[in-house]
């Protein structure tokens, strides 16, 4: 047997399957999801990705590489989509930018998804902007907790973070030390609010989580939280030689 280094854009086995979501007000959502292989899935990621206005869609690097490796290293659902309006290689979510306000209807959707395939433990995780969406409308859904990556608490009041406070639902934040929009002082300042979140700061890290180390570094909380035995992440994994 010989074996491929986990890096970069390497998809490992996994059952994947082009899904549509259909939200309550009338348009329909193009994504992906993503199954372990040969176990059932232990728990379950529904990805929020980036601002659609500055290139953000469901084949963001980030969770591109969680649905690709986390299927078969964690044995996670990971469920990625594109929220209205935004195009990539899977094809083009309906509608138009909703300003964080109308992807209320698009987490909906992926919820209804969600409960329709019965996947264990949901998980919210949004990048950037998709960390407002999961603030302020992430506690209308049953799920364990949220992961928030980069969060730059643009649309997100003091009230909504607040909320989730006493809600039973856990919350985990992680920061880049040098993040363009939120930093560790502002952060902890801001989700003062909510005593019991879990505060990861990321020494070095940067707001879009350029390279292979800080990819890694993100994994690694995600699955800390969602299926510790898993860890550590492999670093490769083997294949059969060809002929």
């Amino acid at each position: 047997m010989t074996g491929i280094e986990i890096r970069g854009g390497v998809e490992l086995p996994a059952l994947r399957e082009d899904v549509e979501l259909h939200t309550s007000d009338g348009l329909t959502l193009v994504g992906e999801l993503a199954l372990p292989l040969d176990r059932d899935p232990v728990a379950t990621i529904v990805a929020l990705h980036p601002l659609p206005t500055a290139g953000g869609f469901m084949d963001s690097h980030i969770i591109r590489k969680m649905a690709g490796r986390l299927p078969a290293l964690a044995g996670l659902a990971v469920l990625r989509f594109n929220f209205r309006g935004v195009s990539s290689p899977r094809g083009t979510s309906g509608g138009s930018f909703g300003e964080g306000l109308d992807e209320r209807h698009d987490l909906a959707a992926a919820m209804d998804l969600v409960a329709t395939r019965k996947l264990p433990r949901p998980w919210l995780l949004g990048w950037s902007f998709g960390t407002e969406v999961v603030l302020k409308y992430g506690l209308e859904h049953p799920i364990v907790g949220a992961i928030l990556l980069s969060p730059p608490l643009h649309r997100a009041t003091g009230a909504e973070i607040g909320a989730w406070t006493g809600s039973g639902k856990r919350l985990v934040a992680v920061i880049p030390e040098l993040d363009d929009y939120l930093r560790p002082i502002e952060a902890r300042q801001r989700f003062a609010v909510v005593p019991d979140i879990d505060l990861v700061v990321v020494d070095g890290g940067k707001h879009l989580w350029v390279g292979e180390s800080q990819t890694r570094r993100v994994l690694t909380e995600v699955v800390q939280r969602l299926n510790p035995a898993a860890l550590p992440l492999p670093t490769s994994w083997p294949m059969a030689p060809r002929g």
